[in-house]
């Protein structure tokens, strides 16, 4: 039997990603678990509204989005404990400008480079809804079809509830085959 246990956010794990944003002309950072797919083009990152990378992402319409995976985890993990108000976080990671102006993370294996389309604001907090406009691997982690293999590549995730993070596991299933007879 079910319990029910409440309006609990119950949509962990997910991955971690770290943003990054210019904000005066410097890149900045932050650690951010509410982030997902809203299209197959657009992704959606949700951030407090006091945070300070915010500033920059709506100026400049623009930002990227880093995959973490456990080789940068510590260093991605600070980004969500010190404050872009208080310290300066332009020197924390080696990055590249992506072709459309965005700060890539040299150590992430996958980068995405977003355009911001709009921001629904609810509960301070802003909700950026992104268009994807160039996605960055690494060539250790894709297949022989260039696309990413997750057998390879092993993001890490978020569980809110326990403030863990886990890696990803084996495959399980072909998604829409499962049920196909041989």
């Amino acid at each position: 039997m079910k319990k029910n246990i409440g309006a609990s956010l119950a949509l962990y794990p997910v991955p971690v990603v770290v943003i990054g944003a210019m904000v005066d002309n410097k890149p900045t950072w932050t650690l951010v678990a509410h982030a997902g797919t809203v299209a197959h083009s657009h992704l959606m990152v949700s951030l407090v509204q006091a945070h300070y990378i915010n500033k920059g992402i709506r100026e400049t319409k623009k930002l990227s989005v880093n995959v973490v995976d456990e080789s940068w985890l510590k260093a991605a993990d600070r980004m969500g404990t010190v404050s872009g108000h208080k310290v300066d976080k332009s020197q924390v990671f080696a990055y590249t400008m992506g072709e459309h102006g965005t700060p890539l993370i040299d150590e992430a294996k996958v980068s995405v480079e977003c355009e911001v389309d709009g921001n629904y604001e609810l509960e301070k907090f802003d909700h950026f809804i992104c268009k994807i406009l160039a996605t960055y691997a690494d060539e250790s982690i894709l297949n022989e079809d260039g696309r990413i293999s997750y057998q390879i590549f092993k993001p890490v995730l978020f569980e809110f509830q326990t403030y863990s993070y886990f890696v990803t596991g084996g495959k399980v299933g072909n998604c829409r085959k499962m049920n196909e007879q041989e």
